[in-house]
C-alpha cells in the first residue's frame, strides 16, 4: 500500500468484511461515526486491524483527529513515512 487510494481500498475491504459497511458508502469523505455508524469499540478494532495489516505502530493520539476514511489513510501514510516504510 503506497498510495492514498490503495490504503483507502484496503481499509474499505476491512470495513466491508469486518464491520458490514456498505462499500458504496466508503468514500474518502465518509465520516466514520456519523456516516458509517462505527462506535468507539469499532474504532479500536479498526486500529488493531490496521496495525496488523501494515506492521505500523499506531498510537492513540495519532487517531484523535480522525473523522473520515480519508483521514485514516492520511495517518497511515504519515506513519509509514515516519517509520520508513
Amino acid at each position: 500500500m503506497k498510495t492514498k487510494e490503495e490504503i483507502i481500498s484496503a481499509i474499505a475491504d476491512v470495513l466491508v468484511s469486518e464491520f458490514e459497511c456498505d462499500r458504496a458508502a466508503l468514500t474518502p469523505e465518509a465520516r466514520l461515526f456519523e456516516d458509517l455508524d462505527l462506535d468507539s469499540i469499532d474504532a479500536v478494532d479498526l486500529v488493531v486491524r490496521l496495525q496488523n495489516m501494515t506492521g505500523l505502530k499506531v498510537k492513540a493520539e495519532d487517531f484523535k483527529s480522525i473523522r473520515t476514511l480519508g483521514d485514516v489513510a492520511d495517518v497511515i501514510l504519515k506513519l509509514a513515512s515516519e517509520q520508513g516504510r
